[in-house]
């Protein structure tokens, strides 16, 4: 009898609405599936439409082109003679479900629902759709009339069923079903099923992907049974980098591991598993057995069609493997730049163009554009066509050929030193420095000119000229006229976005990155519209102290000596007047707080969901051999005042690549007002008295 089953999981680059795109690479996929042996091929959740459609599912265009190339996948000779396993948005009885829509030879097989929506953090699945609540029920579903006359079928079994093929049984999770208390999988396991299907639009966060690799793993150990997972990589439109990682698990061991990061669009994972181990496995579970003698069974669609072969013992099976995870470092420079190719092949610009001021923030930024030429090059060099053609495009040479990562990025990317008076040569020469190291096409320029242009309309108008403090002035003034310069470096760096490779004689234009990274954010720690105002922003979601191990990490991988004196040099935003032609100002100075405390405050805002009492009571605890209950409280209400007062910020917040769940984003992960009463009288005052009391 047949034993060994040969499967498939992807990864694939979706986008959002491109459906010509998406359709080719599933074409792609399961093409590949089936050269390697594979009878079964799993897909990412969405991926007809792309996950990240918004409010475009509530379109019936949306539903329309998805069925339309629904109809291109059934009729085409690439699919036949393979399970395919595709996801798209369906609509049935008038209400629209997120599903997977699973195939073989021109017959739809099964309609599955997703039970479990993901409605948290970054997640609005609630929004468009419906989650599907009758377990173990299936419906009649009626087809459009174009796939209709693909597949000769009227209707086909819509809901919560399980495939029964010759050899096994199969049964589908969607995303975050694997990650819900009561997993289908469980139910599923203990009725039989031995194969289990994920489908996920899983997002990239630092140190999340071991969560997720455990959980697959986990979900076979106590069952047994074989787990397939398949993701969205990619920036397919959003802030979000969905962070591949296909896999293949076997009675909690890991099979077969894909991917995190890469510019591959198609990544496709085939195994060869022997049924029998997942038999034997779950032989001696006698917990297990007891369970599934009382179990209520699934419905079952059978299928005329094996996983295996008749005649397979001698096909050699797939072996365990140890998966191997990313430092935060190594995914901060991985991450980023995937994220920031995806952006900017797709949105069809020339390169970046960043402000580098010689500090931490832009230096990092700088760094990661440097890892996504380096990523360009070694996907060239492996044969990969799409970066190779991509490239081309982007520098307007149809024979060009990306090999030195510093050549190419002196073609894609121009980095901008814009001096004050109250710029320090060591923070001009520290730029200049990584400039040639990474090889940027490099300007210097002065906005003082710009600045007192500004102020001079002012005084014209008023009659008055503000002071920095320093020199006499209030603060008032002195923030205006740190405002001021900010503002001008934001504008300077559009201008110079759009003109400076019409200057240079070459086509297109520049995306303005920014630079602010998630802890200046969350404190406020930034000048409305000054150039942290940008295009996109791949370090916004990333804090102060990951960046610092990541500078370490390039000086050690890319051998960028230039961060050297960059790492040793305190943070400033070099606004204010100089002394002896130092640098007196400093931002943890300014913010009244360290980047450390910083981090601390944002994961308990956000992850741990603290109040300004909470957080105080927690701080107590966490700060007691450094603290007084009087500091501390001291501390937290210093926080909450400046968090409040510039939470008004966060609405024009640019959009960053998402790292950190504890991310100020007001877009739609960190849903606040930005109009508070800052004064938190009430919450100030039970701190107050806890404080007395201690």
């Amino acid at each position: 009898m047949g034993r060994a089953v040969a499967v498939a999981t992807c990864a694939l680059n979706q986008w959002a609405l491109d459906f010509e795109g998406n359709l080719q690479r599933i074409f792609r996929s399961i093409d590949i599936a089936k050269s390697k042996g594979a009878r079964y091929r799993l897909g990412p959740e969405l991926e007809i439409c792309g996950y990240g459609c918004s409010d475009h599912y509530y379109e019936s265009d949306t539903l329309l082109h998805s069925f339309q190339v629904l109809e291109k996948l059934l009729e085409s000779p690439i699919s036949q003679d393979i399970i395919c396993d595709v996801g798209m948005p369906v609509l049935h009885k008038n209400v629209r479900y997120n599903c997977r829509v699973i195939f073989l030879n021109k017959k739809i097989l099964l309609i599955r629902p997703k039970i479990s929506l993901a409605n948290a953090g970054n997640y609005r699945e609630l929004r468009w759709f419906t989650p599907w609540s009758k377990a173990r029920h299936v419906e009649e579903y009626f087809l459009p009339r174009i796939i209709q006359e693909v597949t000769g079928q009227e209707t086909v079994p819509f809901g919560d069923a399980v495939l029964a093929t010759e050899d096994t049984c199969l049964g589908s999770e969607i995303c975050e079903e694997l990650w819900a208390p009561n997993s289908p999988h469980i139910e599923m396991g203990l009725d039989g099923v031995e194969i289990f299907t994920n489908s996920s639009g899983s997002h990239h966060v630092l140190r999340k992907a071991h969560a997720r690799v455990d959980l697959v793993n986990s979900a076979t150990a106590k069952n047994g049974g074989i787990y397939i997972l398949a993701n969205q990589k990619g920036c397919d439109g959003d802030r979000l980098y969905y962070d591949g990682c296909a896999m293949i698990s076997m009675n909690g061991e890991t099979i077969a591991q894909g991917s995190q990061f890469s510019l591959d669009d198609v990544e496709v994972l085939v195994a060869t598993l022997d049924l029998e181990d997942v038999r034997s496995y779950r032989a001696e579970i006698s917990s297990r057995n007891l369970a599934a003698s009382k179990v209520n069974p699934y419905p079952r669609v059978k299928v005329n069609f094996a996983l295996s072969c008749p005649d397979d013992v001698a096909v050699p099976i797939c072996m365990p493997i140890q998966w191997r995870h990313h430092s935060p470092e190594e995914e901060i420079s991985l991450g980023p730049a995937c994220w920031l190719w995806d952006y900017l092949r797709r949105s069809k610009q020339a390169g970046f163009f960043l402000p580098l001021s010689g500090g931490i923030d832009s230096s990092a930024t700088a760094c990661i554009v440097y890892s996504m030429c380096h990523q360009v090059c070694l996907a060239v060099k492996n044969g990969n066509a799409d970066v190779l053609a991509d490239a081309r495009r982007i520098v307007n040479d149809e024979t060009y050929i990306p090999e030195d990562p510093r050549e190419f990025c002196k073609r894609v990317f121009t980095t901008c030193y814009m001096a004050s008076e109250n710029s320090s040569q060591d923070t001009c020469n520290r730029a200049k420095l990584l400039a040639e190291q990474i090889g940027s096409y490099h300007i210097n320029l002065n906005i003082d000119v710009a600045v007192k242009a500004v102020v001079g309309i002012f005084s014209v108008v008023t009659g008055r000229t503000p002071r920095f403090s320093v020199c006499g002035g209030s603060s008032r003034e002195s923030l205006a006229l740190q405002n001021v310069q900010a503002r001008i470096r934001m504008v300077l760096a559009y201008l110079f976005a759009q003109l400076t490779l019409w200057a240079r004689g070459m086509p297109g234009g520049l995306l303005v990155l920014g630079s602010a990274n998630v802890d200046e954010s969350l404190r406020g720690y930034l000048t409305k519209y000054d150039c942290s105002s940008a295009d996109i922003n791949p370090i916004g979601g990333i804090s102060k102290t990951d960046l610092k191990s990541f500078i370490q990490y390039c000086i050690e991988n890319f051998q960028l000596t230039a961060l050297r004196s960059i790492m040793s040099a305190p943070p400033t935003a070099e606004l204010e007047p100089l002394v002896d032609g130092q640098v007196a100002q400093t931002d943890e100075a300014d913010m009244g707080m360290t980047y450390a405390e910083l981090s601390i405050y944002g994961k308990l805002r956000k992850i741990a969901k603290a109040g300004p009492y909470s957080m105080f009571c927690k701080l107590i605890n966490i700060w007691k051999e450094i603290c007084t209950p009087r500091e501390v409280a001291s501390k937290v209400k210093h926080f909450f005042r400046m968090y409040s007062v510039n939470r008004h910020k966060m609405t024009t917040l640019t959009p960053s690549y998402h790292a950190e769940n504890y991310s100020p984003d007001d877009n739609r992960f960190d849903l606040r007002p930005f109009l508070y009463n800052t004064s938190w009288s009430w919450q100030f005052r039970c701190i107050e008295k806890q404080v007395n009391a201690l």
